[in-house]
């Protein structure tokens, strides 16, 4: 938004969801303004006795601002509050009948009443006290010349313009109360998802170190004993072994510091195993002892450690989702590996056009009975968020929904090969 932009008025009602709301200032405006124009004319002029000409333009300017007021309502204000005070002055040199209102007919209360309502729409509350304290002075001091003597109907303008100031100024603050209520709410959904986020990341990332160290410890033991396993080593080879060791000793040290910073206090180091695709029907196993029925189609392929890992808390959220949103569904567990197939014509690529992948499938049906509420058991992270950071730190796709009868399914495809998995 440019800064023309941002000093531009905006009308009342502007930022409403419905066009037919924000057209409603505007109706109602016209509707006061043709309305008002020719009754003021006919009342000054029949009733009060004013000369014709000094009641059109008293007319018009108390009427015609109303339609400024749905943009500029203290713009609109300045010229009624000065007309209507000037209508008053004009009555005083025609002598018109007691019963009448004096100093401000009907007609005019009714767009004052309209303006003051819009101005608690649209201003501050220490503009709106000012703009009342205005309307009592001039109500007042007009007053002590009332040509009939005056009374308390002669308060109906200050009465019924502080009421209108307050009714409007009333809904404004409500509305910006429950406009900044709804922007907390956003921000702070916004802040759990990052919140989220950022956990789930730290804690794939305190799972992945153990995947890691593994191996960087293989390198350092390799190297250290090499000179005792190769027999007649020479020495720059020797050289060489012993500056892999160091090397790879120093970059698991720099790793456990970086490892550091990401634990929190709740966050204490694992000394078992990361698990992987051997131990998804363990996890299955327990499903079923628990939640209800499920099938595995297990898969001893070879995998990465990463994509084991993967594997497995994938399958083990898919599985917590079902017992806390399905229980007593039937489940299907699959794994496999296969080739990516042609769209065109469902055939498999030939080798160099697409590498091998783990498909992950965990399908639930409609539970038996709809549950009360959701089952809370213990969570392994956070649902479709851990999924599918999961998935693209090993350069995978995943596909999560609900199906047409009432079940869930999720799928992934992970690389198997190096060179997909980035």
């Amino acid at each position: 938004m440019t800064p023309v932009e941002a000093e531009r008025p905006r009308a009342l009602l502007a930022g409403a969801s419905r066009r037919w709301v924000r057209l409603l200032p505007w109706a109602v405006a016209f509707v006061l303004c043709v309305v008002l124009l020719p009754t003021t004319i006919v009342v000054l002029t029949a009733d009060y006795g004013l000369n014709g000409g000094v009641a059109s333009a008293l007319a018009v300017a108390q009427s015609a601002p109303l339609l400024l007021a749905v943009v500029r309502p203290l713009h609109a204000w300045y010229v009624v509050f000065a007309a209507d005070v000037a209508g008053a002055l004009a009555l005083l040199g025609v002598d018109f009948e007691q019963r009448l209102l004096w100093p401000f007919p009907p007609m005019e209360l009714v767009g004052y009443v309209a303006l003051c309502l819009a101005l608690g729409l649209r201003e501050r509350r220490r503009t709106l006290v000012l703009v009342w304290l205005a309307t009592a002075g001039a109500n007042v001091g007009l007053g002590f010349a009332a040509p009939h003597g005056s009374g308390a109907k002669e308060l109906l303008f200050t009465i019924l313009g502080g009421v209108a100031l307050l009714l409007g100024g009333v809904l404004r603050e409500r509305s910006e109360v429950q406009r900044r209520l709804v922007e907390q709410e956003t921000i702070s959904e916004a802040e759990r998802g990052r919140r989220t986020l950022l956990e789930e990341r730290a804690r794939i990332a305190r799972e992945l170190h153990d995947v890691v160290a593994h191996h960087m410890s293989v390198i350092t033991v390799q190297a250290d004993t090499a000179e005792y396993r190769l027999a007649a080593l020479p020495p720059d080879v020797r050289e060489e072994f012993t500056s892999i060791a160091a090397t790879a000793r120093e970059s698991l040290g720099e790793m456990r510091r970086l490892l550091g910073v990401l634990r929190n206090e709740e966050a204490h180091g694992e000394l078992a195993p990361q698990p992987g695709l051997a131990q998804i029907g363990q996890l299955v196993e327990a499903t079923a002892r628990t939640g209800g029925p499920v099938d595995f189609t297990p898969c001893d392929a070879e995998v990465p450690e990463a994509v084991g890992l993967s594997a497995y808390r994938i399958v083990q959220e898919a599985l917590a989702n079902v017992v806390r949103h399905a229980p007593g569904a039937a489940t299907h567990v699959s794994l496999s590996v296969s080739r990516p197939v042609d769209g065109r014509g469902g055939e498999q690529l030939a080798d160099g056009q697409g590498g091998e992948r783990l498909t992950v499938l965990v399908v639930n049906e409609p539970p038996p009975e709809p549950p009360a509420g959701p089952l809370e058991v213990g969570g392994t992270g956070h649902g479709l968020v851990g999924m599918r950071e999961r998935v693209r730190l090993v350069g995978g796709t995943l596909d999560a929904g609900p199906l047409p009868d009432g079940g869930f399914r999720v799928a992934a495809q992970l690389p198997l090969t190096e060179e997909d998995l980035t």
